[in-house]
């Protein structure tokens, strides 16, 4: 977007107000913190993708190791006057004020017809949902209008709690709903995301939101080299994921941006030593593991599906 005649305000002219303490969690090192906010919905033209989105949360407890969105948590934390960039498991930042702003600039014309996804940087229904129901006062927002393209992408189980209302907003618009889940083995999965639902949850709220009629997908994101990328890893969990009732599986490789590269390439060093020297010529310059690698992985995750008879894709 270009901007005529003026610039951006790229700092506050004061210092900024500090997070309002929202709580802690009872049982968990977290911390809820208030973060003022103008806007809601992020346009294709700011993210570069071809959908509109919203994150109701800055941080996130799962604490997904290859979690791009750290970088996000720690511009804010340091707009807002300092922060830890490794607080981005501990220190949630609510947009407390996201669903009634939501409701109130909502703009269907606006939209165009561009899917709007719900939970694209850090998980929609991760445990602060269940204090502060922040996803289910968006979803809400959208109810008295019609003709929307609705898409959320979630690891949690939490998502079953909106069923009813998820059928209610399908019978107004198209929804789409994506399970993410990376491996089947449990073990495996935790040493990559660390406070992340198991994957027998994640396939029984798949299977349960099927059973209510409404669109449910798997996706596989991300696929880890030499971790998650086995085609009898790969074929099992589509298999799970058909079972289940999805009606299709979309998956992409890795990608390390710079967060991600930073938290990420450590912890495989010490989870998965032998795999170290390879990543260090895969991602040593670049964000993604290759050319070669990525077309190789797509040709595999074609033949699974089609072996299966799933469909690719996000739906949106």
């Amino acid at each position: 977007m270009r901007l005529m005649g003026a610039q951006l305000s790229l700092l506050p002219s004061g210092p900024p107000a500090p997070l309002t303490i929202l709580g802690e969690a009872d049982s968990r090192d977290v911390t809820f913190e208030a973060v003022p906010t103008r806007s809601v919905l992020n346009s294709p033209a700011a993210t570069h993708m071809p959908f509109w989105s919203i994150n109701p949360y800055i941080g996130c407890e799962f604490g997904c190791t290859y979690c791009y969105a750290r970088d996000t948590h720690r511009w804010t934390m340091e707009r807002q006057g300092g922060g830890d960039f490794e607080s981005f498991e501990n220190r949630i930042l609510v947009k407390i004020d996201a669903p009634a702003i939501l409701r109130r600039t909502l703009d269907p014309a606006r939209i165009d017809g561009a899917p709007i996804v719900i939970g694209t940087a850090t998980d929609p229904y991760q445990p602060a949902e269940r204090r502060f129901r922040i996803t289910r006062g968006l979803l809400e927002s959208f109810l008295p209008h019609r003709g929307l393209h609705l898409g959320i992408i979630t690891k949690s189980p939490l998502i079953t709690r909106d069923t009813e209302l998820l059928v209610r907003l399908a019978e107004r618009h198209t929804v789409s709903i994506h399970i993410s889940l990376a491996a089947l083995e449990g073990r495996l999965v935790r040493r990559i995301e660390a406070r992340s639902p198991a994957p027998h949850a994640r396939l029984r709220a798949l299977s349960r939101l099927a059973a209510a009629g409404l669109d449910v997908g798997l996706l596989v994101a991300p696929i880890i080299p030499g971790v998650t990328d086995g085609r009898d890893q790969l074929t099992a969990l589509f298999r799970a994921a058909k079972e289940a009732g999805a009606r299709r599986v979309a998956g992409e490789a890795l990608r390390l941006g710079p967060a991600a590269r930073r938290h990420f390439l450590p912890h495989l060093a010490r989870e998965f030593p032998d795999l170290a020297a390879r990543y260090d010529r895969r991602y040593g310059q670049r964000q993604t593991a290759g050319q070669d690698y990525t077309a190789a992985l797509a040709r595999r995750l074609d033949v699974i599906r089609r072996e299966l008879g799933l469909e690719g894709g996000k739906g949106l």
